[in-house]
């Protein structure tokens, strides 16, 4: 950023960035723009992003990045979560952004959430796209569940590793990564982390089931919303959408564009 707040200009680049033992796919549009970093699904690319991407235009300065294994990203030791929240700020130091917008999805939302508690002075803002929900979802039989699931997908994800649709994690990485997110999303745990955020966040809600959930597990988990709104006036839901948690990027674009320029809006630079 310069000195009266405005967005730094960057030129554009796409390459590989060097992260501790690893190194990660990063594109970014460069320019004038707000910059707007968008933080992927817990097993997702970048290549997700490019509805809301091409909704919002080139007015923005849009960077992505494939996480630690996944997409052209390389491999790594550490798939922890306080990894993926060091690799934010990797990739804004590398970059030269001192101030971002951070939109994440699913296990995104909840990076993007910690990241904007952490660093007031340096969120323009976030949305969180169906995720970053505090409810007690996961217990023991849970996670029995969960690792029973990838265990039965893991002779078939090997397969996929290719055409970049699957990590190249181990099942039990995956299904590990799984559960660290279940912990992180206690009630206890991340409840402190919304209610300290002091910036403009605006969340976009899907509805109906998500990969591996039953019933309506996912729906009463989005319910614990209404307590976040309650409790800090700066976090608000944007939109309540149709679609599913794996169709809203491709279906609901709109719906995330128009909650990113309303944050950018709110924005109070300097403060």
């Amino acid at each position: 950023m310069t000195k009266n707040g405005t967005p730094a200009t960057g030129s554009a680049w796409t390459g590989m960035l060097a992260v501790d033992d690893t190194a990660l796919a990063v594109t970014d549009t460069g320019g004038p723009g707000v910059p707007v970093l968008y933080l992927n699904g817990q097993f997702a690319t970048q290549g997700y992003w490019r509805r809301v991407i091409a909704e919002l235009g080139p007015g923005w300065r849009h960077i992505t990045y494939d996480e630690r294994a996944r997409g052209r990203s390389r491999r790594s030791a550490d798939y922890s979560f306080e990894a993926a929240v060091r690799d934010v700020d990797a990739v804004l130091a590398a970059r030269g952004v001192r101030r971002a917008l951070l939109v994440g999805w699913s296990y995104g939302a909840v990076v993007a959430a910690h990241w904007a508690a952490r660093n007031p002075g340096r969120a323009v803002g976030a949305v969180l796209v169906d995720g970053a929900f505090p409810h007690d979802w996961l217990d023991e039989a849970m996670e029995r569940r969960i690792r029973r699931l990838f265990r039965r997908l893991g002779w078939f994800l090997p397969l996929l590793r290719p055409t970049g649709l699957t990590p190249r994690m181990t099942a039990e990485q995956q299904a590990d990564s799984n559960i660290e997110l279940g912990k992180l999303s206690r009630e206890r745990e991340l409840g402190p982390v919304l209610n300290g955020i002091t910036v403009a966040v605006r969340y976009v809600v899907a509805s109906g089931t998500s990969f591996g959930s039953r019933g309506d597990e996912q729906e009463r988990i989005r319910a614990s919303l209404g307590r976040v709104t309650a409790g800090n006036p700066n976090i608000r839901i944007a939109a309540k959408v149709a679609s599913n948690h794996g169709a809203l990027l491709r279906k609901d674009f709109r719906h995330i564009a128009e909650a990113v320029r309303e944050v950018t809006a709110l924005d109070r630079p300097g403060r």
